[in-house]
Formats: C-alpha cells, structure tokens, sequence
C-alpha cells in the first residue's frame, strides 16, 4: 500500500461561486498518514488579487465588513493569482506518496482550488475529488450528515484552545489537528 500525504487546505473567499467570485487567501498544511506535521516547509499560504472577470458577492462582502481586521489581513499584499497557484502546485508536489486534498467542508475548498489550478496551471497535481473532514466525522459519530458539524463534535477532537480565526492558514492547521484526532480513533479504536 502506498503512503499518503493529506493536504489540509482552507481558503477564504469573496464569494461562493469559482470564477463568478474570487479566492484571496489560500493555506494549507501537509500531514503525514497518521495526521502528523513531519515535514520541513510543512505550510503555505498566500494572499491571491481578485480574478479581472468576476465579481463580488455582496451577502460575504457584508460578513467580511463585520470582520475588517481579519478581511485586511486576509487582503494585504495580494499577489497574481497565476504566481500563487503555480507555487501552490510546485510546493504540493514536493510531498511523497498519494497526494489527498483535505477540506471541510471540501466541496467549498475544493471547487475554488481546483478551478484556479486547472485555470492557471492547465493541471491539478492532487487526483479527483478529496476529503471531506465532516463525512468522517459523520461516520465515526455514527449520525446523519447535518447531524455532524462541529459544534456536535467531541471535544477531545477540537485543537485545545482552538479559535476558528477565518485566516486560511491557521484554519487549515486547526482542521489538520482534528482531522489527526479522528484519524487515531478511526484506526486505533479511542481517543489519543
């Protein structure tokens, strides 16, 4: 059986449509198999300047404008969105093993990252698809779907002192944490 790399990927955005709308801020961080940071240069995170073409949505603008702090943080100094994802995609393939996008939810994630890749790259260096840490969750919670967001999680799976800061890097770190939490109870039978 071949390792896998999880790339814990979250991204912030000025709209909910890849394309219609823009993603400013892309972060990941790399894990190995059991969920752990090993690796050197481990994460990535880049602020993107709107796409020419698209627009933005005024119901995420208006939750960004609760958040100015944050939005200028997740805005200063925007790079080319054809730079970022070229480097986004050289520093994904420096990984070993299958290369598996993590997200939650990772329909959002996925769709922006994909589309900018493919648009900016002509590839994707991740197979199709990905995985979605809320369907895990789903499944070692035994519930339904809607039954399984976070706030339903135990606690033993949330980073301790854990605050969502809707920064793309921080957020994939944190998911990162819980998706290892998971990981060891899915494979070893308990909490770590």
């Amino acid at each position: 059986m071949s390792s896998e790399t999880y790339i814990s990927v979250d991204i912030e955005t000025d709209g909910m449509v890849p394309g219609l709308h823009s993603m400013i801020q892309l972060g990941a961080v790399a894990l190995n198999e059991e969920g752990r940071r090993v690796f050197a240069h481990d994460t990535f995170e880049r602020n993107l300047q709107p796409l020419p073409d698209a627009t933005r949505l005024q119901s995420t603008m208006d939750w960004w404008a609760e958040r100015p702090e944050v939005y200028a943080q997740v805005c200063a100094g925007a790079e080319d969105p054809g730079v970022v994802m070229r480097d986004f995609a050289a520093w994904v393939q420096t990984f070993p093993g299958h290369l598996v996008f993590v997200g939650y939810p990772v329909t959002f994630d996925c769709g922006f990252v994909f589309y900018y890749l493919w648009r900016f790259t002509g590839g994707n260096p991740f197979p199709h698809g990905g995985m979605d840490i809320k369907t895990l969750a789903m499944a070692l919670l035994n519930t339904t779907y809607q039954n399984a967001r976070k706030g339903q999680w135990p606690k033993r799976w949330l980073p301790e002192g854990g605050v969502h800061a809707h920064t793309a890097l921080a957020d994939a770190i944190e998911q990162g944490a819980e998706l290892a939490s998971m990981l060891h109870e899915l494979r070893h039978g308990g909490p770590r």
